[in-house]
């Protein structure tokens, strides 16, 4: 038990290829997994969790190569959508999904090939729908070659920068700072990340065969590129709803963003 009063559960989920998956439950009501972006696992968005947990069964995860997770090469996207079938057959075989940035895509992903998922939510997959947004070409692989180098500071930098946009002066007052390290820690799975995302660009007709019920959200303190980005998404899904929400960069407190949930997936 937390000191907020929350009970955690710990277990874990054998993925197709037979990686373990690490997990923490908690709550009561309909399971839905939660999938973490780009420096995140189940520790990061445990505050959503708990937030959610009064109406749903929340499963956080570690995201393959986070955490308590294992990491079986080579890396593939659809290895990640294994991963989240593996934890919807844990949490009883349906569940409903939520997804932030890079995992709100493979969360999409997921539902596209047919998951057993009961309603998704996505919250700012990053896709370019103008000309602003989305990853730089081969970074990727750039990533793998700065983490295989032990440039590990590097590798966040250049994410931080070309794929997420924050200014080069702003990194460079981050580094040394405790979160710095915390970043340094994952930024071998930040490949896995741009290789979810691609090129960045909208796949319409993907998204367009989407059946299960679902939201996509956005927050009224991100950049323009990623609540655009939001917008088309609803727009591609059949029957999608869209929200904006008030909040900061690419996040909403999980205060806000919970009851929004349970409105709209438990309608």
């Amino acid at each position: 038990m937390t000191p907020d009063g929350t009970t955690w559960t710990v277990g874990s989920a054998k993925s197709a290829d037979g990686t373990a998956i690490a997990y923490e439950t908690a709550g009561e009501g309909p399971p839905i997994i939660l999938i973490g972006g780009a420096f995140n696992d189940r520790s990061t968005t445990r505050a959503l969790a708990t937030a959610l947990a009064t109406d749903f069964t929340t499963y956080g995860y570690d995201r393959r190569g986070r955490g308590g997770s294992g990491d079986t090469a080579p890396y593939a996207v659809q290895r990640e959508i294994e991963d989240v079938a593996a934890l919807i057959e844990a949490a009883g075989g349906t569940a409903y999904v939520y997804g932030l940035s890079s995992g709100a895509i493979l969360a999409a992903y997921a539902a596209a090939e047919g998951l057993p998922i009961a309603g998704l939510a996505l919250f700012e997959p990053p896709f370019r729908v103008g000309p602003e947004g989305g990853p730089k070409t081969d970074l990727s692989e750039r990533l793998t070659e700065l983490v295989s180098a032990d440039r590990r500071g590097d590798a966040v930098e250049l994410f931080l920068t070309d794929a997420v946009g924050v200014p080069a002066g702003a990194v460079a007052g981050m580094r040394g700072m405790p979160e710095w390290y915390w970043m340094e820690g994952l930024a071998h799975t930040l490949a896995y990340d741009t290789t979810v995302t691609g090129d960045g660009a909208l796949p319409a007709a993907r998204l367009a065969t989407i059946a299960a019920p679902t939201v996509v959200v956005d927050s009224t303190g991100s950049p323009r590129w990623l609540r655009d980005a939001a917008a088309a998404t609803a727009d591609t899904i059949p029957g999608a709803t869209h929200r904006s929400l008030p909040g900061g960069f690419h996040e909403v407190p999980p205060e806000e963003l919970a009851p929004a949930l349970h409105a709209d997936l438990l309608r």
